[in-house]
């Protein structure tokens, strides 16, 4: 080992440290910790002296590679590691502004939702997928259930150290509830209520770690491209079709932006985009009003 990687190794093991000091979530550790690991690989392990022209090359390099979330997470990474390990002023390396753009996500309808989860041939993807749509939870929220986090008084579902480190209520209906009951007979793990395959079944309850997030997405995307669907449908698409959905059914915004958990309610606005309900309603208000005009030819030339 040369003395530059035992260097950045002793830099490396401080970064991650101050990552879990400050209280970041598990996905944004990893994404910092492979930042600074994909970095360092790149200049050969020596991080402490980068020129302008150096990063510009790198984050040039890395843009034809790989997406600009992918830069962008790269970028805030470095920060971190300026700041903190280095604890030098980061002015000197704002390089990168990622273009914003404002996406609409593709979601499903109710049948196209009923298809996807008896198309999955593995029963706890099965229940998983119901589970998050069920719910209008996110992908990490879902896996990381536990049995005490089921309220079968109030019918509710506690959703612990979400993003933005915060707990919320979510409505628990009465199928889902007793979906999970059935599907917790089948494993009687005594923790999570989808705890990971990696034993199967027999050895369930020596596991530790909940079902595996890959194997999830991977199950997903299967079962999409055997539908042949022609949407980009993710495990996020189901939380994105749940909002949808319940606008359509008259849900209120402000109670739905509580149980989805955004901070703002122009975040749960967006759905308002996707509902046909909406767009329905919007037609027949734009048709009210241009009726009132009347527009004829008399006296024309």
């Amino acid at each position: 080992m040369t003395a530059k990687s035992e260097t950045f190794n002793y830099y490396y093991s401080i970064h991650c440290k101050h990552l879990r000091l400050k209280g970041y979530q598990p996905k944004t550790i990893e994404a910092y910790s492979r930042a600074i690991r994909r970095i360092g690989e790149y200049f050969e392990y020596k991080l402490d002296d980068l020129s302008e022209d150096q990063l510009l090359n790198y984050f040039t390099d890395l843009l034809d590679r790989l997406s600009w979330s992918a830069v962008k997470l790269d970028l805030y990474g470095l920060k971190f590691f300026y700041t903190y390990i280095l604890k030098k002023q980061w002015s000197n390396v704002d390089l990168i502004k990622p273009p914003k753009a404002v996406r609409i996500p593709d979601i499903v309808t109710t049948d196209e939702v009923q298809l996807l989860f008896s198309s999955t041939k593995k029963l706890s993807y099965r229940v998983f997928f119901f589970t998050i749509y069920s719910m209008g939870l996110r992908l990490s929220e879902g896996l990381n259930l536990k049995i005490g986090d089921i309220d079968d008084r109030y019918m509710r579902v506690h959703i612990r150290d979400s993003k933005g480190n915060k707990d919320r209520f979510v409505p628990l209906p009465k199928t889902t509830l007793r979906v999970l009951r059935e599907f917790w007979s089948v494993h009687r793990h005594p923790q999570f209520l989808f705890p990971s395959r990696k034993r199967g079944l027999s050895g369930v309850c020596k596991v530790n770690t909940p079902m595996d997030r890959g194997g999830v997405q991977v199950a997903m995307a299967t079962v999409v491209r055997e539908l042949d669907f022609k949407k980009r449908i993710s495990c996020h698409s189901l939380r994105h079709s749940y909002a949808t959905h319940l606008l359509e059914s008259g849900v209120d915004i402000i109670e739905l932006q509580k149980i989805l958990g955004h901070v703002s309610i122009l975040t749960t606005a967006k759905y308002t985009h996707l509902t046909q309900v909406t767009e329905d309603n919007s037609f027949q208000q734009i048709n009210e009003i241009m009726n009132g005009f009347d527009i004829n030819w008399g006296g024309v030339k």
